[in-house]
């Protein structure tokens, strides 16, 4: 069967797409290896009626709604090729060995957190290791907490999240602050510690002990970090699709209709912006979705 749409991952940024052609009565299909990107993540904040639900709640409740649409069809495998044969035939296959073709493309296909080589980091990954303030600072806010670095962006992010609590950056080798970001990060209350990270574990009553070189230890309720991320699809590549170099790795070009550098391929969500949230990828999908209509409609 030949579809109007195909959308590539089906997570918040996927399925606001999809459901904006399904409702425009076009034969739209969501392929979607169940691997959202925030599985790690207790809870979801911050996005307007549904703070505090778990992210797995509010993508089950959104598949549900969406195959309510009788021209709405979902796929779960993980797409592992695409191929445009024009701007207007696309092949999509799976690594089951299924190839759907459609007139149009969303890839809302996400990013891979490249996290820090710490040991104990990647099991509290989600937990007291945390990315985002705004998704969940004020869950551990008012207590001791932490900011791992990864590089120059560190140093902002350790002045950002100072209003959550007061902040130790860990250097951890990889920033050492000039005299300027010094009395900058002293003017937000943040402390410095220069040290290596050995590694982080639980502490056993909700928050984090951070293991320094030399045996020195730290508590705080959580720290947060800045992983730089890949692209999780190798369709945006193998399409031809534009990258831009964003501060934690690549993300996919996209104009101000949310269209790659590829005529009617669409891209919305993580792999397409630089910051990062599950209301921007909500946003950013059904935008995507509505402008691959159009240009279904208008050509």
């Amino acid at each position: 069967m030949q579809y109007d749409l195909a959308v590539v991952g089906g997570s918040f940024a996927g399925l606001s797409a999809a459901i904006q052609a399904a409702r425009a009565r076009r034969n739209v299909l969501v392929i979607d290896a169940g691997q959202p990107r925030n599985r790690f993540a207790a809870h979801s904040h911050g996005f307007l009626g549904q703070d505090g639900r778990t992210p797995g709640a509010i993508l089950e409740e959104a598949r549900r709604q969406l195959l309510a649409y009788p021209t709405a069809r979902l796929v779960k495998g993980r797409a592992d090729k695409a191929v445009a044969n024009s701007s207007s035939d696309f092949e999509i296959s799976t690594e089951g060995g299924e190839t759907f073709g459609a007139a149009r493309v969303v890839l809302a296909t996400g990013v891979r957190d490249i996290l820090p080589e710490v040991p104990g980091l990647a099991e509290q990954w989600g937990k007291t290791v945390l990315h985002c303030p705004y998704c969940h600072g004020y869950e551990v806010s008012g207590r001791p907490l932490g900011v791992l670095a990864t590089g120059p962006m560190s140093l902002h992010q350790a002045q950002l999240i100072a209003d959550w609590g007061d902040v130790t950056l860990f250097g951890n080798g990889l920033v050492e602050p000039d005299a300027e970001q010094m009395s900058a990060l002293e003017g937000k209350n943040v402390k410095f510690e220069p040290a290596t990270v050995a590694g982080l574990r639980e502490d056993g009553a909700g928050g984090l002990t951070v293991i320094l070189d030399g045996g020195r230890k730290a508590g705080v309720r959580a720290i947060f970090t800045a992983p730089r991320n890949s692209m999780a699809s190798p369709l945006a590549e193998q399409l031809g699709c534009g990258f831009t170099d964003g501060p934690l790795g690549p993300v996919i070009s996209v104009d101000d209709r949310q269209q790659t550098t590829v005529p009617g391929v669409y891209a919305a969500g993580d792999a397409s912006r630089a910051m990062h949230n599950i209301a921007f990828a909500v946003s950013g999908g059904a935008f995507a979705g509505i402008c691959a209509h159009q240009s279904l409609v208008f050509g």
